[in-house]
């Protein structure tokens, strides 16, 4: 019997309840994930070191029962490094193709804006296609291929921006904050006792996805009903951030309709069969703001653009 909307709003609930066995106080980031999962899009994960989110990416793979691979981005990496390379088998007297870290379902981009621009680009063909070429070759990579990117926001020295079509690739940038109190020190109570260590490898959950059911789940948000009302009110949305006077250049379509997939996991998770407009306006700092540029008089100003963004939604009426 096919999965319904109800068994993947309960099977999400369990995720939830197993990554907070490794992950304390950032439900509303492991939520922005889930969504974008979901909606087969990729994460730019954001935050100062310490903050879990090498745990948060091992842990979720463990508990979808995927395999998961970490690449430290760094100065000297090399494409072939990401994507692989063909070496010459003397034994066979035949070349054959020596796959790289790329040939996983869960990859971890370790501080990505560490690498050079050319070794950025080698996750362009994955991210988008599904597959990489080496030497003239397709591979496919194994569904469902997600891609968590790391950052640290405030280190720049050293650093390559990602360009805009880099960050187009992604559905989402999710941000991890400190903790409240509360967490920080349940955080610390784990260690005290066992059940954290000082590093990812040290956490371990148990798988709550059997194979195949997260592409089923996937399969489902087709069902997720949009109205025309709220396709128009994203549309207003969208329209608006490319008139914004603080705003270089605004989303494209493309950004609208990640938003749109964006919204139909985020009603899946909550258990319905229909976008919302609240769902919308949830998701619209995650998805569109890492695609708005800034002018350079609004960066003078210490403008961002999930502030701009906050401020266009304020003035958008909401549909009834």
């Amino acid at each position: 019997m096919p999965p319904s909307l109800d068994d993947l709003a309960g099977r999400i609930q369990a995720l939830r309840a197993t990554l907070a066995q490794a992950v304390i106080g950032q439900q509303a980031a492991v939520d922005e994930v889930l969504a974008a999962l979901l909606a087969q899009g990729h994460v730019l994960l954001e935050g100062v070191p310490g903050l879990a989110k090498t745990l948060l990416a091992r842990s979720l793979a463990q508990a979808l029962g995927l395999s998961f691979t970490r690449i430290q981005f760094t100065p000297d990496l090399m494409p072939a490094d990401i994507v692989g390379t063909s070496i010459f088998d003397f034994q066979r007297g035949e070349f054959r193709v020596q796959r790289g870290p790329v040939f996983t379902q869960v990859l971890l981009a370790d501080e990505i804006n560490r690498t050079p621009p050319k070794t950025q680009a080698a996750l362009l063909e994955a991210m988008e296609e599904r597959q990489v070429t080496i030497d003239g070759t397709t591979h496919p990579l194994a569904p469902p291929f997600f891609v968590l990117a790391t950052q640290n926001p405030l280190d720049h020295e050293g650093t390559y921006p990602l360009p805009e079509a880099q960050l187009d690739r992604f559905l989402a940038r999710v941000v991890l904050g400190y903790p409240e109190p509360a967490d920080e020190i349940e955080v610390y109570r784990r260690y005290l006792d066992g059940r954290l260590g000082l590093t990812a490898q040290a956490v371990r959950v148990e798988p709550v996805f059997a194979e195949g059911e997260l592409a089923a789940f996937q399969a489902l948000l087709r069902q997720v009903h949009v109205e025309d009302k709220v396709l128009r009110w994203v549309r207003e949305l969208v329209g608006a951030t490319r008139q914004a006077p603080r705003l270089l250049a605004g989303a494209s379509p493309r950004a609208g309709l990640a938003l749109l997939a964006a919204g139909r996991a985020w009603a899946a998770m909550e258990g319905r069969a229909f976008v919302i407009p609240d769902d919308i306006k949830r998701l619209a700092a995650p998805v569109l703001a890492h695609r708005l540029v800034l002018s350079p008089d609004a960066e003078l100003e210490g403008h961002g653009a999930a502030e701009v963004l906050a401020e266009l939604l304020d003035g958008l009426p909401v549909p009834r």
